[in-house]
């Protein structure tokens, strides 16, 4: 690593080894941010990563065309809405203050919850707001999966006797297996990203000790502090975990008999 000065350039400044690494790690708040990034980013891979599949495959069932393209139309909406958008959305949705949200809670009786603001339900609420934003764009890829499957496997089954749960399970999930597979790999390669552009939308100093991730803490302390070398030695270590986790993903894929991503 380098001490970077914008002046003298890449030629000019001078190296600092591993010195930018050895004060990063003896940082509490370091660890607390890669405890979040890896927090966060988990909740979006066990809630996150199922549920575009398993709408594929509800859609997959559905033999009235119309329906169907109109309820595709609808889910892959959300993707096309940038973060800053959905961010005033979703503050006027779910503010404790006179949220939409919380004025429903409060007519029933309940008590409102904080969900912009209280620790203990904001990482819920940056998960289900991702997977709400995301999960019918993401289902393309296993749609596309699912046309390529034979109808003459179908044909067959039914002949047998088997319903669409066998169908499934016997026939629809076995064929998309690799395409699951290679998305599972790719996701498990990007585990230290856990969402920069939603976080740094919504996220606000009363949260940072759940949602400061690696790359809100880089932008803070590259951009806003000036500390370069420093950001720049956190986003390689980011850099090299997400690639050994993508090894080991594919190593693992490919001893259990997949293709993997190489």
């Amino acid at each position: 690593m380098q001490n970077a000065h914008i002046t003298k350039g890449i030629i000019g400044s001078s190296w600092a080894g591993f010195r930018h690494f050895e004060y990063l790690f003896s940082l509490d708040k370091f660890w607390q941010v890669i405890g979040n990034t890896i927090i966060i980013s988990l909740n979006r891979l066990v809630f996150g990563f199922p549920f575009p599949l398993i709408v594929a495959l509800l859609l997959n069932e559905v033999r009235l065309a119309v329906f169907k393209k109109t309820v595709q139309t609808v889910i892959y909406l959300p993707h096309f809405i940038s973060w800053v958008i959905l961010g005033g959305l979703m503050v006027n949705l779910l503010t404790i203050d006179n949220g939409v949200v919380n004025n429903v809670i409060r007519a029933l009786g309940g008590t409102p919850v904080g969900f912009m603001s209280d620790e203990s339900v904001f990482r819920q609420t940056l998960v289900f707001s991702m997977i709400w934003k995301e999960f019918g764009w993401n289902s393309i890829i296993y749609m596309a999966a699912l046309a390529g499957v034979s109808p003459h496997l179908y044909e067959a089954a039914m002949i047998d006797g088997a319903n669409r749960w066998r169908r499934m399970l016997h026939i629809t999930l076995p064929c998309i297996r690799n395409t699951i597979i290679i998305l599972l790999i790719l996701r498990l390669g990007g585990i230290m990203e856990a969402g920069f552009e939603q976080i740094f939308v919504l996220y606000h100093p009363g949260v940072y000790s759940v949602a400061d991730i690696i790359d809100t803490y880089v932008y803070r302390t590259g951009l806003s502090e000036g500390r370069f070398s420093l950001a720049a030695a956190v986003g390689l270590f980011k850099s090299m975990i997400n690639f050994a986790l993508l090894l080991i993903a594919n190593k693992l894929a490919r001893m259990m008999g997949e293709q993997g991503v190489y």
